[in-house]
């Protein structure tokens, strides 16, 4: 094993366990998590489920970080080159996905108009 391959893997693993660390932290948490740097999390009284919304938008973010690891240890296979655009592909194609889910889950989880009424 190189040296390049043990600081890329060291580098790697630094990079991604926060990602990996937030999920877990997301999935167990029993107030409202947020999803943009910046912006609050929604209320209790805002969601109809503070218990799922919370475990999937942990799950997401789990499964970024997996995801990035499985290729970047795929890529090493093919060489040093293949696994950096493969990590590069997860994390580029990884955020858009998951402001995509987001979206989903706040119109999933969020009470509208009507649901407040009854």
């Amino acid at each position: 094993m190189s040296a390049e391959i043990i600081f890329s893997s060291i580098a790697a693993l630094v990079c991604i366990a926060p990602v990996i660390i937030i999920g877990i932290v997301q999935y167990r948490s029993k107030e409202p998590v947020g999803f943009w740097s910046g912006k609050k999390p929604p209320q209790k009284e805002q969601l109809t489920d503070v218990r799922a919304y919370n475990r999937k938008h942990g799950l997401m973010w789990i499964l970024l970080g997996v995801g990035f690891i499985i290729c970047f240890v795929c890529g090493l296979a093919f060489g040093g080159l293949v696994a950096g655009y493969l990590c590069m592909i997860e994390v580029l194609g990884g955020i858009l996905a998951m402001i995509a889910y987001h979206g989903k889950l706040d119109r999933m989880y969020f009470k509208t108009e009507d649901s407040n009424r009854r």
